[in-house]
């Protein structure tokens, strides 16, 4: 009986194998299918191999679902029915999405330094997917051509901060650690955040050469790690840097600044200046450290 590691492994080659191929045939749509079903095959393997894994993963999944009905549910107290068919659809595919993707790396779900898999989704992760269910709510807004409140943007952004706040501490804390955390990580982060980009520009409390500045600090990175995994079959490392996580961490609070109640404008309308000065210095110090990193690593 193949040993629980070594199936890991052999995974590991095998999604190499796949991205070379379909580098080597050009990207043709009959590569992308076979790359997509043998990928797709490859996670229903790793759920066979580690049934408790799957079963988390289903339990995390009826979770979530249950937590969008009472999203809908709450919609539909505010804003009526009317509001909760138009949500509806965009929800249903944000949610399946976001779900099916956790699915498709579960083969992920393993100790960044032995390698060795866990059998849970974890505490961590499923913080991570409740910023993730924000983000689907809000896309699915955007979607539905639906108006979003400054209150509800507010609410949905301090959850986001919360969340991002505890799954990282968590992770650490219970040396759960792992690559399927780090991807999970960066894709509600861009989803959400972007969001709450648009969110603003349509609500005129953010210009929209800003909001497209801010949509690039978590877009630029993602494209980078896209292009370098599927051109060259060897993912590039997009860890954060010190100034990278204090551009992050400044962004974060000038959205809370945007987003404030009035009840705070004396004291937001005097730091917004000064805060917006220091984001977008360190919005483009940012990329300058990340890709000195990149190349420190690749030299030693």
């Amino acid at each position: 009986m193949e040993h629980p590691q070594q199936h890991i492994s052999s995974n590991n080659q095998f999604v190499v194998d796949l991205l070379t191929t379909l580098r080597e045939e050009k990207y043709s749509l009959i590569a992308w299918q076979r790359f997509l079903v043998r990928s797709w095959q490859m996670s229903c393997e790793t759920a066979r191999t580690f049934p408790s894994l799957k079963r988390s993963w289903v339990h995390v999944t009826i979770l979530m679902s249950a937590l969008a009905f009472g999203l809908c549910i709450f919609t539909y107290i505010v804003e009526g029915s009317g509001t909760v068919l138009r949500l509806l659809p965009g929800l249903i595919c944000c949610v399946a999405w976001q779900q099916s993707d956790l699915f498709w790396h579960l083969g992920l779900n393993r100790d960044s330094g032995t390698g060795q898999i866990f059998t849970s989704i974890g505490v961590a992760n499923i913080l991570t997917g409740l910023r993730g269910l924000c983000a689907s709510y809000v896309l699915a807004r955007l979607v539905g051509g639906l108006h979003t409140p400054t209150w509800l943007a507010f609410s949905l952004f301090i959850i986001g901060i919360v969340t991002d706040i505890f799954d990282g501490l968590v992770a650490r804390t219970t040396q759960t650690q792992s690559k399927l955390g780090q991807i999970a990580d960066g894709e509600t982060d861009f989803c959400l955040y972007g969001a709450i980009c648009i969110i603003l520009v349509q609500n005129s409390l953010l210009p929209l050469w800003l909001g497209l500045v801010m949509i690039a600090r978590f877009l630029l990175p993602l494209i980078g790690a896209l292009l370098s995994y599927f051109l060259f079959a060897h993912p590039l490392r997009f860890g954060s840097t010190r100034i990278g996580k204090f551009a992050g961490l400044s962004q974060c609070l000038y959205f809370l600044v945007l987003l404030a109640p009035p009840l705070f404008a004396p004291l937001t309308h005097l730091i917004a200046l000064p805060l917006l000065i220091v984001t977008l210095v360190l919005l483009a110090l940012a990329p300058i450290a990340q890709i000195t990193a990149n190349v420190s690593r690749e030299t030693y």
